[in-house]
């Protein structure tokens, strides 16, 4: 069990930059997810945590030690790998006991912690199987314990749940976070998946072209997005997006939309945005935030393109000038493609961002 500091850490591939700097604070026994697209430095990251790959520069520290120069056999890391790296043509017992065979560990102590692994994981009528006779689930439980039984000061995952399909993904996502709970150890994992982030993580981090956008509780990611990018990438479906101007409304403040959509501003948020007079801004809304009714209520009308009921609710799709819009509705609400549809808007839920920097206001 360690806290993991990474200070002014960079890395470049010759010429080519792909982490100019980041500061990155995890507490002892924390689960931190590091999300975002493809390429945008989350593996390179925990790489260096795992001493896969050397920093350029900074400095890595776990628990009381620098680690930032140590190989990694030094850094008491396991790394539990997207393809599960197992051994194909041994047992489930021999890939978990493999690492410490090597190591010289007494027989006794490696048979109880197999066994041990075994039980926490489930697999204790699979410990004589060959990987090939398991499930995608139950290879990524292998995996796992191998990890497990080096009684590492953290668990580094690497896109774990990536080649599973949707029904264990979730499956998985629950027996990792029960295992998180049981064992107490630092956990580092990466994934593109937002769903993981957020269901996973006590904090997140939100990645971007080697940059950290946001780092924090996952529903404080989520409500309160540092800029676009982050309102974007968390939330399924993305965040609606809206060019518009804060302008005087009545007796107080608007975000006009277009000559006929102006909606007014809360006027808690009144004073927030006062400063920001007849300034451009995107408007942000996200699609379970169109209500029937509310404190605050703005209409955006909309012509529907069409409609995917998923059960409990509806998404609707369709265009407000040249914008698309989604927004979440009641499972039975009528809709008719033919028509204008009118949405009210929560205000209470609107985030306002600079139209340039993209940064929230």
């Amino acid at each position: 069990m360690a806290r993991v500091q990474l200070i002014d850490v960079n890395k470049a591939f010759g010429d080519v930059v792909v982490i100019p700097s980041i500061d990155l604070d995890i507490a002892d026994r924390e689960f931190v997810v590091l999300v975002g697209p493809s390429g945008c430095g989350k593996t390179t990251t925990l790489r260096m945590v795992a001493g896969l790959e050397a920093a350029s520069g900074g400095t890595i520290r776990i628990g009381e030690r620098e680690v930032t120069d140590l190989r990694p056999g030094l850094r008491n890391c396991a790394m539990v790998f997207q393809n599960y790296a197992l051994y194909p043509h041994m047992s489930v017992a021999q890939n978990i006991s493999y690492g410490m065979k090597v190591r010289g560990e007494d027989r006794g102590e490696i048979e109880r912690k197999v066994d041990n692994a075994a039980r926490i994981l489930g697999l204790e009528d699979f410990l004589h199987r060959r990987p090939k006779h398991l499930s995608g689930g139950q290879r990524q439980r292998v995996a796992i314990g191998r990890a497990i039984v080096r009684d590492p000061d953290v668990f580094l995952f690497d896109e774990p749940l990536s080649n599973l399909d949707a029904k264990l993904r979730i499956e998985m996502r629950t027996e990792i976070k029960t295992l998180h709970r049981r064992l107490e150890n630092t956990v580092i994992y990466v994934t593109h998946d937002q769903v993981e982030a957020m269901t996973l993580a006590n904090r997140v981090v939100v990645m971007n072209e080697g940059r950290i956008e946001q780092y924090g509780r996952p529903i404080e990611v989520y409500e309160r997005p540092a800029n676009t990018f982050v309102a974007s990438f968390i939330g399924a479906p993305s965040m609606n997006f809206l060019p518009g101007r804060v302008v005087a409304h009545g007796s107080g403040l608007g975000v006009a939309l277009s000559a006929d959509a102006v909606l007014p501003v809360p006027g808690g948020d009144e004073a927030r945005y006062r400063g920001h007079l007849d300034r451009e801004v995107t408007f942000g809304l996200r699609p379970e935030h169109f209500v029937p009714e509310g404190e605050v209520v703005g209409t955006l009308p909309v012509t529907p393109l069409t409609t995917e009921p998923l059960g409990p609710h509806t998404l609707l799709f369709g265009d407000f000038g040249e914008a698309r819009v989604v927004a979440q509705i009641g499972a039975h609400e009528p809709v008719d493609l033919d028509r204008p549809y009118d949405l009210s808007c929560d205000m209470q839920k609107m985030h306002l961002f600079d139209r340039a920097s993209g940064v929230a206001l």
